[in-house]
């Protein structure tokens, strides 16, 4: 799982609360770690290849370029992936080495590698999970801007500079200061510590206040795009409407399932940690508390990689097509119809996937602000209903 305790864990100086927790029952928590990283590792994975029928992911469009929100979606699920693969790692030495948690443990110990490791596992999980929270925060921004203002594809790069730049540049900064001045002396002390919880939590926060309110604008502007395209608003809209409602509602409730519990656990435990002796009885309902919500967080933190893949794609299946002779049909259908589609719809991928640069085309020579209502409807119904290109209602196939 991603929690800063995990790296205040690597200093053999640590405080009570955090080795309080890492030390109960490790090996049972790095076996359900392990199985719950493993699970979700194998099924997002599965979830994103491609189909062979039926469900057809981005990379199976014969189109150019897919939006900017399709490959934030497909960047979060990889950074999802990443990090439960360090978590696997990491469970499998601590399972597999028992005593590279006492080693560890061990003031002035001459060999670093079990320092190295803890530090370097934790840093690999942190990052990846963090830069999850940044894109996630960005499809909330992306899908926003399109339905607005029509954002480009060119918006893609922004985001990979700021996820990936702040990610990189809040785990350093919280990592340098819960080990200074060394890994094996780290400073102790509650005030020196903060920094680094909150440049872990700060994305997730903010995903968890920010997104909500972007995807209520959100569902109020394609609402409003709905009525506004023949000025009524019939059954087939307000059911596209509510499959978008309940697309975003699905993401915003898996976050909340995966890491509310890392926020209640810190609390916990820095209420004990403040305390002169955690292990004084008046604190056993807050001790039994924060062992519960950690090994809940251990359980729910991997899944979010599999729960992520649902929320977005819905299931989509077993039938993986690993086909090279598939894929390079797919890249020749590509090349041949990318003419004809940069000219108009293609009645059968229309709104299931929208590519932003056919979106500024087609404002520009062929139905106005119509076409860029549907078009940027589109963006946030890929995968779920399918759109008629010549007809002004969206044709709903399910969810």
């Amino acid at each position: 799982m991603a929690s800063p305790r995990l790296e205040t864990f690597c200093c053999p100086n640590r405080d009570a609360a955090s080795e309080f927790v890492v030390t109960f029952q490790p090996t049972l928590f790095g076996a359900l770690s392990l199985g719950s990283a493993s699970i979700s590792l194998i099924f997002a994975i599965l979830q994103i290849l491609p189909k062979r029928k039926g469900y057809r992911r981005l990379g199976q469009y014969p189109l150019p370029r897919p939006a900017s929100s399709s490959r934030i979606l497909l960047i979060v699920s990889i950074c999802d992936i990443l990090g439960c693969a360090g978590i696997i790692v990491r469970s499998s030495v601590w399972l597999g080495l028992p005593n590279i948690i006492k080693e560890i443990s061990i003031t002035n110990n001459t060999d670093v590698w079990p320092e190295v490791f803890c530090v370097g596992s934790a840093l690999w999980i942190q990052l990846f999970f963090s830069a999850s929270f940044w894109w996630t925060f960005c499809y909330a921004v992306d899908v926003f801007l399109v339905v607005k203002t029509s954002a480009g594809i060119s918006t893609i790069i922004l985001y990979h500079m700021i996820t990936w730049g702040l990610a990189v540049l809040l785990c350093v900064e919280g990592v340098a200061m819960l080990y200074y001045p060394s890994i094996s002396d780290c400073e102790q002390g509650l005030e020196h510590a903060i920094p680094h919880y909150v440049t872990t939590y700060a994305p997730m926060v903010l995903v968890l206040v920010a997104n909500p309110i972007f995807f209520n604008r959100t569902i109020s502007a394609v609402t409003s795009l709905l009525k506004g395209r023949q000025g009524i608003y019939t059954e087939n809209e307000r059911r596209l409407a509510n499959e978008i409602t309940i697309r975003f509602f699905k993401i915003m409730l898996v976050f909340f399932i995966c890491w509310v519990p890392n926020i209640i656990n810190e609390c916990l435990l820095f209420y004990l940690e403040v305390q002169a002796d955690i292990n004084d009885n008046r604190f056993r309902n807050i001790r039994n508390a924060a062992l519960i919500t950690w090994f809940i967080m251990g359980i729910l933190n991997p899944m979010q990689a599999f729960l992520n893949t649902l929320a977005f794609h819905g299931w989509t299946g077993f039938d993986v097509d690993l086909s090279l002779q598939r894929r390079r049909e797919l890249a020749w259908d590509s090349v041949s119809t990318s003419a004809p589609n940069a000219a108009g719809h293609n009645p059968m991928v229309g709104t299931t996937l929208l590519y932003q640069s056919h979106i500024q085309d087609a404002k520009k020579n062929l139905m106005g602000n119509g076409q860029h209502n549907s078009d940027a409807i589109s963006v946030l119904s890929e995968g779920n209903p399918a759109y008629n290109g010549s007809n002004s209602s969206p044709v709903y196939q399910g969810w």
